[in-house]
């Protein structure tokens, strides 16, 4: 019997740093302040910014992007689930004021396939670059025999930073306050066992173009925002659905709470479709989507109309969708 090798094993080193070479000019691209040269191996190195700085707070998040990858895989195309990994981080240290400064990502295979693979960081670095972080470093997983080949799962890790006295803990949220609501691109990367379920295989292809648009990044127009009106919370709708992540509104205030109309905002149709497919009810719903609000945040009410022109002007659409109130009983 001729001597095992790794490769042999199903796991070729050589060709994923080859792989992976060839790609530093699309890294490099994604660089920000802050970035250190490192020796290549183990880990990336960041320099917290000097200035700006008196007491710094960082931030930090970790997700994935569930079961969106397997529409990517019947559509070819993987673009999108790179924005989305990054998205679904950066947007969840935003939620406390923070600036997103690097990102790392693992991406597990079963076999290295550069055409997905490269697709996949495309997206990535694209995401990294919406966001304003740097793609520090990563990880790539050869997996045979976990991973079928041409399947695979991704992850991210984003650290943030904010000044201690300008972290958004809800703490400052007062009745009376506006909640307004940013526009979603769809479902953003939440609730997709859900949609599989309830559409057919024709339904997903069908739907497939629209329900793969990549999760929005909110971080570059809701930090020009935050210099310059009252926001005292903000809520990222992921994952519960817009009826579960509303309340973080007021989760530092017990005798406080955030009520949304219902007609206040346009519901996308692909939110209908996915409900009359399955006959999902409306709680179900709000449970489960972000009902085409992907970010909602408290602002004081006498620059609410301000705030919403303002994101609406700078491309993400915005509605005065509720009030922040104090609970009776």
């Amino acid at each position: 019997m001729p001597a095992a090798t790794y490769r042999q094993a199903g796991v070729d080193v050589a060709a994923a740093d080859r792989w992976l070479a060839g790609l530093a000019p699309l890294i490099r691209s994604t660089y920000r302040p802050g970035v250190l040269p490192d020796r290549g191996q183990f880990a990336g190195l960041f320099r917290l910014p000097a200035r700006g700085f008196r007491d710094p707070v960082l931030v930090s998040s970790t997700d994935g992007v569930g079961t969106k990858w397997t529409l990517a895989q019947s559509a070819g195309d993987h673009a999108a689930i790179g924005v989305d990994v990054v998205a679904m981080n950066t947007n969840d240290v935003l939620v406390y004021g923070a600036q997103p400064l690097f990102f790392l990502d693992y991406l597990a295979v079963g076999r290295l396939n550069p055409p997905l693979m490269t697709q996949l960081l495309r997206g990535i670095a694209q995401g990294c670059r919406l966001s304003g972080c740097a793609l520090l470093g990563g990880e790539t997983a050869e997996m045979p025999g976990v991973y079928e080949n041409g399947k695979y799962d991704v992850a991210g890790f984003c650290v943030g930073v904010v000044e201690r006295r300008r972290l958004l803990d809800g703490s400052q949220v007062r009745a009376g306050d506006a909640v307004v609501g940013l526009a979603s691109s769809g479902p953003h990367a939440n609730g997709f066992s859900l949609i599989r379920k309830v559409f057919n295989q024709a339904e997903l292809k069908r739907w497939r173009r629209r329900l793969l648009v990549p999760t929005r990044i909110y971080v570059k127009p809701v930090l020009a925002a935050l210099s310059r009106f009252p926001i005292t919370a903000i809520a990222h709708v992921t994952g519960g659905g817009l009826r579960r992540r509303l309340p973080s509104l007021t989760a530092k205030q017990p005798a406080l709470t955030a009520r949304w109309m219902p007609g206040s905002w346009p519901v996308p149709d692909i939110f209908r479709r996915i409900q009359a497919a399955g006959r999902i009810s409306q709680d179900e719903m709000d449970g489960t989507f972000n009902m085409g609000l992907g970010m909602v945040l408290a602002c004081r009410p006498r620059a609410a109309d301000a705030a919403v022109q303002r994101f609406t002007h700078g491309g993400v659409p915005a509605w005065i969708i509720g009030t922040i109130e104090r609970r009776t009983g």
